[in-house]
């Protein structure tokens, strides 16, 4: 036990682990009031698409709790730019509907939206073209979307999400892999949309800041394992 000035702490016993930090209803319902109170005519769509689209489909989550709703991602993502002050119905769509032709078995062009929003659903729907290696595909990836101001935000929280988190279900080798490829393409993503991008410069601030301090740690813990 570890005595604190208030109560006494057990070590011996594992933390509970939450894979679910927010309720996908309560997410959509709020999304669902930002979209009518602020005209975002897209996002109330592509809400009720993803949802349809991802309908049964699971994230698979830490042993403790086994699977949770694949919504729960692109659902997070919306939720995360709207409260760093994003109100581009683009953005927002995009954020929903970023999974779906990779994951769905759908073509951008079948999206039924603008094609702005199928424009960057595209940049972000990853491929490998003949003859490449991962590598290769991956810098054609990310160097296409720092094209698209809209498809590189979205990248950078659907990174953000993904690595926090990602120790919970993760193997070593697997985190070692992700935080490498992070600080190899996403970060450098990141700096060239703030950069680039001015009206983004914010949100992108604090998202690197969620980022950066998760990989900190995680490679910390990874440093010291033999000790835990």
């Amino acid at each position: 036990m570890v005595k604190t000035e208030h109560s006494e702490i057990s070590t011996e016993e594992p933390w509970v682990l939450q894979d679910e930090i927010f309720d996908p209803k309560n997410m959509m319902e709020k999304l669902n009031r930002f979209a009518d109170e602020e005209g975002l005519v897209e996002t109330k769509k592509a809400l009720k698409y993803a949802a349809e689209k991802h309908a049964g489909a699971v994230r698979k989550g830490s042993p403790y709790a086994g699977v949770i709703p694949y919504i729960i991602h692109p659902l997070t993502m919306a939720c995360q730019a709207h409260a760093l002050g994003i109100r581009d119905d683009r953005v927002l769509s995009v954020c929903l509907l970023h999974d779906v032709c990779e994951d769905c078995n759908v073509t951008p062009e079948e999206l039924p939206f603008s094609k702005a929003v199928q424009k960057s659903v595209a940049l972000m729907t990853k491929h490998r073209e003949e003859g490449e290696s991962e590598e290769q595909m991956d810098r054609r990836y990310y160097a296409a979307l720092a094209e698209d101001p809209c498809a590189s935000l979205v990248k950078i929280l659907d990174r953000c999400n993904n690595v926090s988190l990602m120790a919970l279900s993760f193997s070593r080798a697997k985190l070692t892999e992700y935080i490498h490829e992070t600080e190899s393409f996403s970060l450098p993503l990141l700096d060239t949309l703030r950069h680039r991008y001015p009206q983004y410069a914010d949100a992108a601030f604090l998202v690197k800041y969620q980022i950066r301090s998760i990989l900190e740690t995680i490679k910390a813990l990874l440093n010291h394992s033999g000790e835990f």
